[in-house]
């Protein structure tokens, strides 16, 4: 099995939605007994100085589901490529939809989601 390398272990995370790096997160904890969050306690002062050069990447989140909440979940389903499950949590507990994209990505899923009748909250 090939090691991974850290660069392509952070992009792999670029990758992954809120409810994914959980799990990951849950599963570092149960194999190693180690809480890796903890060390993500420098990151805070990095975030702050990327912001201060404009936003090169956001996140799409829900606000209200609106009246066609089922359809909503469809449109996460095929944004994310969750299963439907996990698509109706995001949805349910307004959550992230996609975190680090472009902005330009973001304004596309902003609409499809506005289409079925979702408040989108793009920041």
């Amino acid at each position: 099995m090939a090691k991974l390398n850290k660069e392509d272990f952070i992009n792999s995370l670029k990758e992954m939605n809120l409810l994914e790096i959980k799990e990951l997160v849950d599963a570092m904890k149960e194999e190693f007994g180690v809480d890796p969050s903890a060390v993500a306690v420098a990151a805070p002062g990095a975030a702050a100085a990327a912001n201060d050069e404009g936003p090169s990447t956001v996140t799409v989140s829900i606000k209200e589901e609106g009246a066609s909440k089922i359809q909503v979940i469809k449109v996460v389903k095929e944004i994310t490529g969750l299963g439907l499950k996990e698509a109706k949590d995001i949805v349910e507990s307004k959550g992230a939809v996609k975190e680090n994209i472009a902005p330009a990505e973001a304004e596309e899923i902003k609409k499809k989601l506005e289409e079925v009748g979702a408040t989108v909250e793009v920041k």
